[in-house]
């Protein structure tokens, strides 16, 4: 595995820093996005001079591009993108302030877009380069209660397919990652969740939000096997379009799938019928 330089945003704990770690472990170098300065210095005590850590908000988006590019021309190119900033939101829709929304697509897609128009420049100048995107299975299925997350990842996983088209004659590749349920923050202090205030709401909604803070950090997903399994997409010769992490995304993305298709199918001969 010949050495490449990471570019990882959110590298503070969950998957970005489990990434982080397995790269470095691997003999990678790894710049990595972080918050706050005491995270900055924890993470680059992880391996003196091959991590290296970034003050960056990706939900400021005015600012990614000249701190990006402030670190590159300070450690040289970089050979890998992962977008893994980002957080979740729960609260049913009509509950939710649009504000909430607003701030949920701040992060999850315009950060990640302004990381990518940043570092796009640079994978197309010298005709190669990976781009990881961190979506979810919530990017194809949805769930109740968490309305504003998945349509974040939609969004997310509309547009790194479409990029994915675009920088493909630069030899650069471009992936969708899409965990499952994995031990880490998202469901625990990470979620920002808006109040309940609609009774009519309470025998859907209740037992869901229940089950979900009861089941953070006994998730089944093993952040240190997702890791491994980024390095070994990112060795790939032929990179996926988008991988699923974890045996619950499968089983519920093949599902919606299969029921996907078969409602197209229900519904061919009406869908035929406005051909002109």
């Amino acid at each position: 595995m010949s050495e490449k330089t990471f570019l990882i945003t959110g590298v503070s704990s969950g998957l970005g820093l489990a990434l982080a770690r397995a790269a470095l472990e691997a003999g990678h170098r790894v710049i990595g996005t972080v918050r706050q300065p005491a995270a900055l210095r924890t993470f680059e005590a992880l391996s003196p001079g091959r991590a290296h850590g970034v003050m960056l908000d990706v939900g400021q988006a005015d600012l990614v591009a000249p701190v990006l590019d402030d670190a590159i021309n300070r450690l040289g190119p970089v050979d890998v993108l992962v977008n893994n900033a980002g957080y979740g939101h729960e609260g049913l829709f009509e509950e939710s302030p649009l504000e909430h929304m607003r701030q949920q697509f701040e992060v999850n897609l315009f950060g990640a877009a302004a990381v990518m128009q940043a570092l796009v420049p640079h994978f197309r100048r010298q005709r190669g380069g990976h781009i990881l995107n961190i979506t979810s299975m919530g990017g194809t299925i949805t769930m109740p209660g968490v309305s504003y997350y998945c349509a974040s990842k939609f969004a997310l996983e509309g547009l790194t397919a479409a990029l994915r088209q675009e920088l493909a004659p630069f030899n650069v590749h471009v992936t969708a990652v899409a965990p499952g349920s994995f031990r880490t923050d998202w469901a625990g202090r990470s979620m920002q969740r808006s109040a309940r205030s609609i009774a009519d709401y309470d025998s859907l909604f209740d037992p869901i939000r229940a089950a979900r803070q009861a089941k953070s950090g006994k998730q089944l997903g093993d952040p240190a096997k997702a890791a491994q399994a980024i390095l070994h997409i990112i060795e790939a010769p032929e990179p996926p379009a988008q991988i699923l992490l974890g045996s619950d995304a499968l089983d519920l993305v093949r599902e919606h799938l299969h029921q996907r298709l078969a409602e197209i199918d229900q519904w061919q001969a009406l869908t035929r019928s406005t051909d002109g």
